[in-house]
């Protein structure tokens, strides 16, 4: 496989002083596919070289709980759905299968949802861990 290298320094300046500046470094990868004969470029991060930027905890913290909230409803939503189409399965004998797949599918819907609700909840754990770790989070007093 043919490759052309480019290396490129991207700065993010502060206007604070007290703040480091951090530099990311990338990689630009182009050339064309051996098996394919087909031409790309890829641009790849390789990381931080001195601190990172300040992050922003107690937005991705309230991002994770909306989002787990979503999850929550549409779980709701679709296992409500599923036992709809469960009922209307009994009630309407003619077109018994066809509800039964959709009961089918909605339950599926519904454990999806629950997984990615629960997704989120971890990741929302994740933030908060982290931000203790970096001691921008409350200070828990433990008495016992």
């Amino acid at each position: 496989m043919s490759q052309e290298k480019h290396h490129h320094h991207g700065l993010f300046h502060h206007h604070k002083e007290e703040e480091p500046v951090a530099v990311v470094y990338t990689e630009n990868v182009s050339g064309v596919d051996d098996n394919t004969g087909l031409g790309y470029e890829t641009t790849d991060t390789v990381g931080y070289v001195g601190e990172r930027p300040h992050h922003d905890y107690e937005k991705d913290r309230k991002e994770h709980k909306h989002k787990e909230h979503l999850g929550e409803m549409g779980a709701v939503a679709a296992g409500a759905f599923a036992l709809y189409e469960k009922h209307e399965a009994k009630k309407d004998p003619d077109h018994k299968h066809r509800h039964k797949i959709e009961e089918e599918i909605a339950g599926a819907v519904a454990v999806g949802a629950g997984g990615y609700t629960f997704h989120e909840h971890h990741e929302k754990k994740e933030v908060k861990e982290e931000e203790e770790e970096r001691g921008e989070g409350k200070k828990h007093h433990h008495l016992f």
